[in-house]
């Protein structure tokens, strides 16, 4: 659980600066007529660091389903285990 919600904090994180990257990379792209080649080199660095974070949020969001899948196969075995007696009774010592 806690690293799911690690993962989410990341993911929103990347999410947040792909959508930064990509306000940036359109306000130079207004701009792609110039034939400054400083502009176009920065809109091609530009292109290329969200092409790669669109990879990274794409890994994180396998490794979130992934992590999401076992969350939810760890409790359909405790609430297996929980009728058949397997599991103490919450509430802890006291």
């Amino acid at each position: 659980m806690v690293a799911a919600i690690g993962s989410l904090t990341v993911l929103s994180a990347v999410v947040r600066r792909v959508s930064g990257d990509r306000r940036v990379r359109l306000g130079l792209g207004a701009h792609a007529g110039d034939t400054d080649p400083g502009s176009r080199q920065a809109v091609d660095q530009l292109a290329g660091e969200v092409d790669a974070l669109r990879d990274e949020v794409s890994g994180l969001r396998h490794e979130l389903e992934e992590a999401q899948n076992r969350i939810d196969f760890t409790e359909r075995l405790l609430a297996q285990a929980r009728p058949q007696g397997k599991l103490p009774a919450g509430g802890g010592e006291g």
